[in-house]
């Protein structure tokens, strides 16, 4: 038996323990890793060269985490991007499911998931390559993960050649002189509501972990607790936040029980302040991003937040948009009544193509 990835392409069931490459500086690999801990998924991570020894196949696109998942022929294939290789576990792992049942929920915890791993990794990256203090902790700590016995003049040679080129690509994430207000500004924000939604309940949807929670972890281990500015401004305005990326991080022995979801009633009183920052900052970057891409435009200029933004189009993210919809065309319509109620004015409503 198996299953279907994102692209529709038939694949084995998943095999344990899965090894998948990644590194401590990677948020997709360390939402991955808090994930499969709190599924009790077995797996062996490897970090630096040690896929070279293996000789696993090479992903159509480096990026981390990059997992060693059997395809429809019995092969292994090397498969990348966190959001549809965690609904592939979901399919071939049944127990201490972090997606809800419910259809209103489901579709919420792939928003906020969403959000989380294209719109808060936009700070992520700004404040780690746009400040002096966080430029030079990253570049001394990223290149030892990946190279923890090599000799320090390569690894300082690699440290100059990642901050370089990092700094270089802030523009690709839209990280600029004139966007920084709106970014820092928003991570503050979503700071805030976080601190005030976890005193409500300990996860974003109920008393039982979500992807969501591992998406919004995942960038907080960098943002709360790696990165020397955010950290201080999340130690200052939200202690609670960076006690809770702690929590999270290993959830193995969390109990799961099947009521732990949040009731439906309650999605608008609960959500409605994060679900409005989502429809504030990432929804208008979305559309005009699959706007600026509809008309053909390499760059996009659009006003988030009352203020000009400007940077490259992304393919990516006009997928992203465009999976948001196939999300919620997925849904009865008993479901899309109950979620348009829970969306109308917060600003994600924008996003849906009826």
């Amino acid at each position: 038996m198996g299953t279907v990835n994102k692209a529709g392409e038939a694949t084995m069931k998943i095999r344990e323990p899965v090894q998948f490459k990644g590194a401590p500086g990677s948020p997709y690999t360390r939402k991955m890793l808090a994930y499969l801990r709190y599924r009790h998924i077995r797996y062996e991570l490897l970090i630096g060269n040690r896929t070279d020894a293996l000789n696993l196949p090479e992903p159509k696109v480096n990026l981390l985490p990059t997992f060693y998942l059997p395809n429809a022929h019995n092969e292994l294939e090397a498969v990348v991007d966190s959001t549809p290789l965690i609904r592939q576990f979901e399919a071939d792992f049944t127990e201490r499911s972090a997606i809800p049942e419910h259809p209103v929920l489901a579709f919420l915890n792939y928003l906020i998931e969403d959000y989380a791993d294209e719109w808060l990794t936009k700070a992520m990256f700004h404040y780690r390559w746009y400040y002096e203090a966080d430029i030079r902790k990253a570049g001394t700590i990223l290149p030892r993960w990946n190279g923890i016995q090599a000799p320090e003049e390569q690894l300082q040679e690699m440290s100059k050649y990642i901050s370089e080129r990092q700094i270089s690509r802030l523009y690709v994430v839209g990280s600029n002189d004139t966007t920084a207000p709106v970014i820092e500004q928003s991570y503050r924000r979503f700071l805030t509501i976080m601190d005030s939604l976890i005193q409500r309940q300990p996860f974003v949807l109920g008393e039982r972990p979500a992807s969501a929670d591992f998406g919004i972890y995942a960038q907080l281990t960098q943002l709360a607790k790696f990165d020397p500015t955010p950290a201080a401004i999340c130690l200052e305005q939200a202690p609670r936040v960076y006690a809770w990326t702690d929590l999270v991080d290993d959830l193995s022995g969390c109990p799961t029980n099947d009521d732990g979801w949040m009731a439906p009633e309650s999605i608008g009183s609960v959500l409605e302040d994060l679900l409005a920052e989502i429809g504030r900052v990432y929804a208008p970057a979305l559309l005009a991003n699959a706007q600026a891409l509809q008309a053909g435009q390499e760059q996009m200029e659009t006003s988030i937040d009352g203020k000009p933004w400007v940077q490259p189009t992304f393919p990516y993210q006009a997928k992203c948009l465009q999976w948001i919809n196939e999300e919620y065309a997925k849904l009865d319509n008993i479901a899309r009544e109950q979620l348009d109620a829970v969306l109308e004015g917060t600003g994600c409503d924008s996003m849906i193509f009826k």
